[in-house]
C-alpha cells in the first residue's frame, strides 16, 4: 500500500484515483444513507459481537488516524450473524473526525454529518489471513459507530489518556485490557450495504454495518483527538483533523436496514 495518500488538497480524497482507480468504482464507500429510502429486511439478524479484552495489543499513530490492533490468531474477539454469515475476527478499530465539532463522519444520515466515526474492522476467517480476505467481496465487515457530541463517555478516556504517546506518525504503545464492545451504542439497529475501505487501497470488499444510534463524547474529549499529529518527529507540525473521505455515489446499491 502507498503512504503518499492523505488528507490535503495535493494527495487527498480527490487524487486517489490517480494510484488506486477503483476509487470510481461501483461499491465505494462512504454513503449517504437516507434512512425512507433505506429497506427493511426481516431476514437480517441480530448482531452478535464477542469481544475479548484480552486480544487487545496496542495502539499507533499511523499518520491517518489512530488505529488500535488485536490479536489476530484467536477467534475470541468475533463478529457473527447480522447480514453475514461465517466468522469474523476483529482487527482494528480507529476513528475518523474533523477539525470542528460539527463534522467529521465519513457516513452522513440524510446529508447530516456526526463529529466523528468508529471503525470496528473484521475479516472473514474462511480465507487464510486479513491481507487475503481484504482482496475478497465477502472478505471484510465493518461496524460503524457515529458519535455526537454530548456527556463525557469514560470508555473513550482510556483511549485519549494514551494519545500522548503516540502524539506523531508511527509512533506506537501498548493498549492491553481494552473492550471495544464498551464503544458500542445501547441499540444495535443497524443499516447495511456493500461497499469499500474509505481508505487506499479502496478495496471493493467491505460489508458495511453503520449502527443507528450514536455514542457520546463531550465536546472537551473530542479536542483532545485534534492533537494528534498526521507529521512525524522532526516533520512540520500537521494537526490530525478532516481525516475522512466524503460519501461516494451509491450506483443502484441495495442500502437495507435491520429496524422499522
Amino acid at each position: 500500500m502507498s503512504s503518499c495518500w492523505g488528507y490535503e488538497a495535493c494527495n487527498g480524497p480527490d487524487q486517489w484515483v490517480q494510484q488506486f482507480p477503483v476509487a470510481n468504482g461501483h461499491r465505494q464507500s462512504p454513503i449517504d444513507i437516507v434512512p425512507s429510502e433505506a429497506s427493511f429486511d426481516p431476514k437480517l439478524k441480530a448482531l452478535s459481537l464477542q469481544y475479548d479484552p484480552k486480544t487487545s495489543l496496542d495502539i499507533l499513530n499511523n499518520g491517518h488516524s489512530f488505529q488500535v490492533t488485536f490479536a489476530d490468531d484467536t477467534n475470541s474477539s468475533i463478529l457473527t450473524n447480522g447480514p453475514i454469515s461465517g466468522i469474523y475476527r476483529l482487527k482494528q478499530f480507529h476513528l475518523h473526525w474533523g477539525a470542528s465539532d460539527e463534522k467529521g463522519s465519513e457516513h452522513t444520515v440524510a446529508g447530516k454529518k456526526y463529529p466523528a466515526e468508529l471503525h470496528l474492522v473484521h475479516w472473514n476467517t474462511k480465507y487464510g489471513s486479513f491481507n487475503e480476505a481484504a482482496s475478497k467481496p465477502d472478505g471484510l465487515a465493518v461496524v460503524g459507530v457515529f458519535l455526537t457530541i454530548g456527556a463525557n463517555n469514560a470508555n473513550l478516556q482510556k483511549l485519549i489518556d494514551s494519545f500522548a504517546a503516540i502524539k506523531t506518525k508511527g509512533k506506537q504503545t501498548s493498549f492491553a485490557n481494552f473492550n471495544p464492545a464498551t464503544l458500542l451504542p445501547g441499540c444495535l439497529d443497524y443499516w447495511t450495504y456493500d461497499g469499500s475501505l474509505t481508505t487506499p487501497p479502496l478495496l471493493e470488499s467491505v460489508t458495511w454495518i453503520v449502527c443507528k444510534e450514536p455514542i457520546s463524547i463531550s465536546s472537551e474529549q473530542m479536542a483532545s483527538f485534534r492533537t494528534l499529529l498526521f507529521s512525524a518527529d522532526g516533520e512540520a507540525e500537521q494537526s490530525m483533523v478532516d481525516n475522512y473521505r466524503p460519501p461516494q455515489p451509491l450506483r443502484g446499491r441495495l442500502v437495507r436496514a435491520s429496524f422499522q
